[in-house]
């Protein structure tokens, strides 16, 4: 893989941490502790905050996977290591990469 195509790679990865720094912030009021007053909101809307708030929780829960497999993305571009696979060592096709730029293994070992 040439330089400017690792620049390519290196640039997009950056710009999709940032997407989820974004979306982060514009999760975290949805995390917060759901208040329990029985005075203020009915049962079943409390029910409904809470599940929001889960639902929440798992939004950010993928976030963080992404955030990790990012890093170890930029990690692999730096290394040299980047498009090439983990277990077997060929190259990982282009448009493979082109779909996940966070792949690290082929197809073929991929699927197994």
């Amino acid at each position: 893989m040439n330089d400017p195509t690792k620049e390519v790679f290196r640039l997009r990865l950056l710009k999709a941490l940032e997407k989820l720094g974004k979306e982060d912030a514009l999760g975290a009021e949805g995390q917060q502790i759901v208040q329990l007053d029985q005075q203020a909101v009915g049962r079943l809307s409390r029910m409904d905050a809470l599940q929001n708030q889960a639902m929440a929780k798992a939004t950010a829960a993928r976030r963080a996977t992404q955030r990790r497999r990012l890093h170890a993305a930029l990690a692999r571009l730096e290394d040299g290591e980047f498009g090439y696979c983990d277990d077997c060592g060929d190259p990982i096709p282009a448009a493979r990469l082109d779909l996940d730029p966070c792949a690290c293994k082929c197809v073929s070992c991929a699927t197994g």
